[in-house]
């Protein structure tokens, strides 16, 4: 599989790379620094690539708190085009593998799949264990990853540059992380490499590397056929409580083998009447809500926007995009009240003429 590595450099792929990299994002600082010598700049990449004298840049950091507090590591443009240059080649290779269940940064998937879903399976079972990780990114250990994708890629160089990427992400989120001690763990345990910067494409598709085994485990072994995973939220249905109730302790145990554990507290066994908390929403069989704190938190953000508009800080084009981005989202539950109360309450004013 030495052709690998060979397609990740390609001039096509690399050229495919950035203008996915760079999509709307063309008029943004390093983005556009980047595209006013693209061709030369992709040349010394890939020549970087072939010579193995690459090394990724070093993240910049933020931190965003909708909807919860999370630290973002944005990349380098240059190894952005990286990482889509490598998931464009070695993606297709896992995708086939993946269960149908799995909705996080997936073609054809997504969140308002994930609900759909798990509203057809809340009219079908009366019970649900819904479970989250905890730390989710963080957590995810580098050995046990690099071994996962061993599996899979035979090819040396390529499985340098997923290293090298790897590597880049160690103790970005360390001051994240909580140390959790497994059965077997020395002292030395807690200096294991782990964690993927939230903000890397290959952190969203390694995700789904890494927790393919737990979902394969979940279908095959336990047998449970009413299943699904979003990034670290994952829900298993049923007409059995007890069972459900084992079932939780099985996937403890086989979570300890991936060096994960799950809010063991927050995992209930619940009839699905009573509402299943889920990316947002609160799904019911017949029905669907948005969670109070999602509309808190977008009207402070309205608010917010409308103040910066009110002052010229943002523009009209800016306001309205923010505005239907979230309509886009909340429409796929029933928020129409909801919206005519809030923007009653909140009007958009119009465009400022020029």
């Amino acid at each position: 599989m030495a052709e690998l590595f060979d397609a990740v450099i390609e001039w096509d792929n690399l050229w495919q790379a950035f203008a996915v990299a760079a999509r709307g994002k063309r008029r943004k600082g390093s983005a556009a620094a980047f595209e006013q010598q693209v061709a030369d700049r992709l040349v010394t990449v890939q020549d970087e690539l072939r010579s193995r004298s690459y090394r990724p840049g070093a993240y910049r950091h933020f931190f965003i708190h909708e909807p919860k507090r999370r630290k973002i590591s944005a990349a380098p443009f240059r190894d952005r085009v990286v990482h889509h240059a490598l998931c464009q080649v070695i993606e297709p290779l896992f995708e086939a593998s993946f269960i149908a269940d799995s909705y996080a940064n997936r073609r054809g998937k997504g969140t308002h799949r994930a609900l759909d879903r798990l509203q057809h399976h809340a009219r079908r079972y009366r019970y649900v264990l819904r479970a989250d990780i905890v730390q989710h990114f963080p957590s995810l250990d580098h050995d046990l990853l690099r071994g996962k994708l061993a599996r899979v890629v035979d090819d040396p160089d390529l499985l340098w540059l997923a290293g090298l990427i790897l590597d880049s992400g160690v103790g970005v989120l360390a001051d994240e992380y909580s140390p959790v001690y497994f059965p077997g763990d020395d002292l030395l345990a807690a200096c294991r490499p782990r964690g993927l910067p939230i903000g890397n494409l290959t952190s969203q598709f390694w995700s789904n590397v890494y927790l393919d085994d737990f979902d394969w485990f979940v279908q095959r072994q336990l047998g449970c056929g009413a299943y699904l995973r979003y990034v670290d939220d994952f829900a298993l249905f049923g007409d059995d409580r007890k069972t459900l109730w084992q079932w939780k302790e099985a996937l403890i145990a086989r979570l300890e083998q991936e060096r994960l554990t799950i809010h063991a507290s927050e995992a209930q066994v619940l009839p699905t009447h009573c509402g299943i908390p889920w990316l947002g929403f609160v799904v019911y069989p017949t029905h669907r809500l948005l969670k109070r704190r999602n509309a808190v938190n977008f009207t402070r953000r309205l608010s917010g926007n409308l103040d910066a508009y009110g002052a010229g800080s943002i523009s009209f084009a800016e306001l309205d995009a923010s505005v239907r981005g979230w309509i886009n989202h909340v429409r796929y539950a029933d928020t129409w009240g909801l919206r005519k109360h809030l923007f009653a309450a909140h009007p958009i004013p119009g465009r400022r003429a020029k």
